[in-house]
C-alpha cells in the first residue's frame, strides 16, 4: 500500500512525526511538503528535531492570499498524485495544504484519510473552519482526536468511516517532552527561571490582519506587568512592523521578542511558563498536556474540552480580560482524559492497514 502524506505547516509536522513512524512499518509513505511554511525556523528545523524523514517532494509554494496559495497547491499536488499514483492520501488538520491535498485527491478518485477530523469552532469567518468542513465532507476515513469530534460529525450526518483514535499531538507531546528535558537549553539561553514568565504566541489572521485587534493584544501584553516571552511568527512580525507596533514592543524590557523556536525549545517554554497566551489551537492543547494555564485570544475554540475542564479561558482581544487573566487565571478542576492514551498514531496505521488494502 502506498500512502501520500501531505503537510505544509508547523502543526502538521508535529502530528506527522508519530504517524510517519507508525505508517512506515505497514506501508510505503511518500511525504509531500507544500512549502506553506517556508522559513527555516518554521520548517526545516522541525523536520530535523522531530526526526521526520526528509520530504520526497517540496513544492515550495510559500505564502500568499488564500485563493492563490490554495490554487497553486492544487495544481502542483495534482501533478504529484498523477505521477505517484498512491492508494491513499493522508492530510492533517485545517490548513490550505489540507484542503488542496483533499480536493486534488478527490478529483482523481483517490481516497482521503483525514487526521484530526471533526473539529469545529462554529466560526466560519476563520479560513481553517472552512478547510475542516470541506475536507471532512470528502474524506473516506475520518480519524477523530476526541469523542466530541465524533459527535460533531454525527450531527452533520457523517458516520461512515469515522473512528475515534485519540490525538496524535498527545502522542508527540509524550514522546518529545522527555527529549526536550535533556536537549533544550532555551531557559538557560534566555536566562529564565521556571514559572517566572508568560509565553505568548499570536498568528491567526483574525488577530494579525486587523490593526485594531493586534493593537489591543499588544497593549494588553505591555500593560500586564509580566515578563512576556514572545516567539514571533514571520507574518505577525510583518504586521507588527506595518502597524508601527514592533518598536513599541521591542522598547519594553519585559517583552522578550524571539524568532520562531524549534519544537523542543517550544515544549520547554510551554512546560515552564506560568501561563500561556495564544490564539493557536495546537498551543492550547500543549498547554493542557503540560498542565499550564492557557489564555486564548479568541471568542471560541475547537478544543472546547480545555475550556470545560477550566484550564483554558477565552478572552478574545478584550484588553481588560487579557490583563486580568494574565494576572490571576487559575484552573480550579482536575483535567479529564479527553485525548487518548498516546497511541493514536498506532491506531491510525492499524486502521489504514485493515481498510486500505
Amino acid at each position: 500500500m502506498k500512502i501520500m502524506t501531505i503537510v505544509g505547516a508547523r502543526p502538521q509536522f508535529i502530528k506527522a512525526a508519530p504517524v510517519s513512524r507508525a505508517l512506515r512499518k505497514i506501508a510505503d509513505e511518500f511525504l509531500l511538503h507544500t512549502g506553506q511554511h517556508y522559513d527555516a525556523n518554521m520548517s526545516q528545523l522541525f523536520f530535523d528535531e522531530l526526526q521526520i524523514p526528509a520530504p520526497d517532494l517540496n513544492l515550495e509554494i510559500g505564502s500568499g492570499p488564500h485563493g492563490l496559495q490554495t490554487g497553486q497547491m492544487l495544481v502542483a499536488i495534482e501533478k504529484a498524485l498523477m505521477a505517484q499514483q498512491p492508494d491513499w492520501v493522508l492530510v492533517y488538520g485545517d490548513t490550505n495544504s489540507t484542503l488542496a491535498g483533499a480536493v486534488a485527491a478527490a478529483k482523481l478518485n483517490i481516497p482521503i484519510a483525514h487526521v484530526e477530523a471533526g473539529l469545529r469552532s462554529y466560526n466560519r469567518l476563520m479560513p481553517e473552519e472552512i478547510n475542516r468542513i470541506l475536507t471532512d465532507r470528502i474524506s473516506a476515513l475520518l480519524f477523530c482526536p476526541t469523542s466530541c469530534a465524533v459527535t460533531h460529525l454525527a450531527e452533520e450526518g457523517i458516520r461512515s468511516g469515522v473512528h475515534w483514535t485519540g490525538d496524535v499531538m498527545y502522542d508527540a507531546a509524550l514522546y518529545f517532552a522527555a527529549l526536550a528535558q535533556t536537549k533544550s537549553a532555551v531557559l538557560q539561553k534566555l536566562n529564565l527561571q521556571p514559572h517566572s514568565y508568560v509565553l505568548a504566541t499570536v498568528h491567526r489572521a483574525q488577530n494579525t490582519d486587523d490593526p485594531a485587534a493586534l493593537s489591543r493584544i499588544m497593549g494588553a501584553l505591555l500593560e500586564s506587568g509580566q515578563t512576556i516571552v514572545f516567539p514571533v511568527h514571520p507574518r505577525t512580525a510583518g504586521f507588527l512592523r506595518q502597524y508601527g507596533l514592533l518598536e513599541k514592543m521591542a522598547a519594553c524590557s519585559r517583552i522578550r521578542l524571539l524568532a520562531p523556536v524549534g519544537y523542543l525549545d517550544m515544549i520547554c517554554l510551554e512546560k515552564n511558563a506560568r501561563r500561556i497566551v495564544t490564539d493557536s489551537g495546537g498551543v492550547q492543547k500543549e498547554a493542557y498536556f503540560f498542565q499550564t494555564p492557557c489564555i486564548t485570544l479568541r471568542e471560541e475554540t475547537e478544543w472546547s474540552e480545555t475550556v470545560e475542564d477550566g484550564w483554558n479561558v477565552l478572552t478574545g482581544t478584550d484588553p481588560e480580560k487579557i490583563v486580568q487573566a494574565v494576572s490571576s487565571f487559575h484552573p480550579t478542576r482536575p483535567q479529564g482524559r479527553h485525548y487518548g492514551d498516546g497511541r493514536a498514531a498506532d491506531r491510525i496505521a492499524e486502521l489504514l492497514s485493515k481498510i486500505g488494502h
